[in-house]
């Protein structure tokens, strides 16, 4: 089973969503703690669900996977909530070509790293969309 990941970075909707269809990607995982940007207010929870359902692409914010955890990302991972939470992301990879999502560019820079290592034990490939033609 196949799941990618990807940045939203800095990048316009219009580029975001070229990276999306370019893998077929039909379930947007947004893993991200706020769902909200000041910077590119595009990405704002809101804005990016209405704009990925006008482009038939469905969005789920998984909040119980977000990253920024007190008690540290890896320590958080043993948690009931972030066991919930994986469930749920897995059920939804399981039925949809799906990308997780988060703010930072680089997988291995944020909490995704963790997420697709715990994918990976569990029979993911696991594929990190750093541009459109750039895995």
């Amino acid at each position: 089973m196949e799941i990618y990941t990807l940045g939203t970075s800095n990048r316009t909707l219009e580029e975001f969503l070229e990276i999306l269809k370019e893998y077929k990607i039909e379930a947007v995982l947004d893993v991200r703690h706020w769902p909200t940007s000041k910077l590119f207010p595009h990405f704002k929870k809101e804005n990016l669900e209405k704009f990925l359902k006008e482009n038939k692409i469905e969005y789920f914010h998984i909040e119980k996977l977000g990253g920024y955890r007190e008690i540290g990302y890896q320590n958080y991972m043993k948690t009931k909530d972030f066991k919930e939470g994986l469930k749920e992301l897995i059920e939804i990879a399981k039925e949809k070509k799906s990308a997780i999502i988060c703010a930072e560019k680089f997988p291995w820079k944020c909490h995704r790293a963790f997420l697709s290592q715990e994918l990976e034990k569990k029979n993911f490939k696991v594929i990190h969309i750093i541009e459109k033609n750039k895995i």
